[in-house]
């Protein structure tokens, strides 16, 4: 029987090394393969995958012990799920989704304390420049814009990590978070609000 709990002790992207190893095989033949109790499988998707899972759960936590914490979290519970997995979409997108639930599952359970607002509040086309797709922005304006996003509330951070970073559409953020549409338009508006004022105090106080 597989011991779940060895990968507690994995640091982040490391996994041990092993030896003769064959022709790297698809993520989807690696699934399968874990799938059948093949470790060494599920420690090559470990591997593969452990450093996106990683950012993934930084950038929307703020938080380096939480991220992972979570991380392992995800895995674990990607081995029990790994059986699951058809291949009708990408593994990467199958697992991109999984850590998602994960880290919101986190957020509840954390009693993260979330503003719920009924106003409709549209999401304007874009308030401070670049931050409508900030994986593009350049390295400096991205330092900022994480500085920025570190001082927003818990609820805010993640409609707006989930929407313009991730690229959600309300309706799924709306069901992920168990919230109404209105609230994530409301939540992203505001979220882009606040960042607004917060990039530019930084700028003014570059300046100074």
């Amino acid at each position: 029987m597989v011991n779940t709990e060895a990968l507690l002790t994995w640091p982040i992207g490391k996994c041990p090394q092993q030896r003769n190893q064959p022709e790297p095989k698809s993520d989807h033949g690696l699934a399968q393969a874990s799938a059948q109790g093949d470790m060494k499988a599920f420690e090559e998707l470990y591997e593969r995958h452990s450093r996106r899972v990683y950012n993934l759960c930084l950038r929307m936590t703020r938080n380096v012990a939480e991220s992972e914490d979570l991380t392992q979290e995800v895995f674990i519970h990607l081995f029990r799920k790994i059986g699951s997995f058809r291949g009708d979409s990408a593994f990467t997108t199958w697992l991109h989704r999984l850590t998602v639930n994960q880290v919101l599952m986190h957020f509840r359970k954390a009693s993260v304390k979330r503003e719920q607002t009924t106003e409709e509040g549209e999401t304007p086309i874009q308030i401070v420049g670049g931050t409508e797709n900030p994986n593009a922005m350049p390295v400096l304006d991205r330092i900022a814009l994480d500085k920025a996003l570190a001082g927003l509330p818990p609820g805010y951070r993640t409609v707006f990590v989930l929407h313009d970073v991730e690229g959600y559409e309300h309706e799924e953020i709306a069901k992920m978070l168990g919230v109404a549409i209105g609230t994530s338009k409301s939540q992203l508006h505001k979220a882009r609000m606040k960042l607004r004022r917060l990039l530019k105090s930084q700028t003014s106080a570059s300046t100074e």
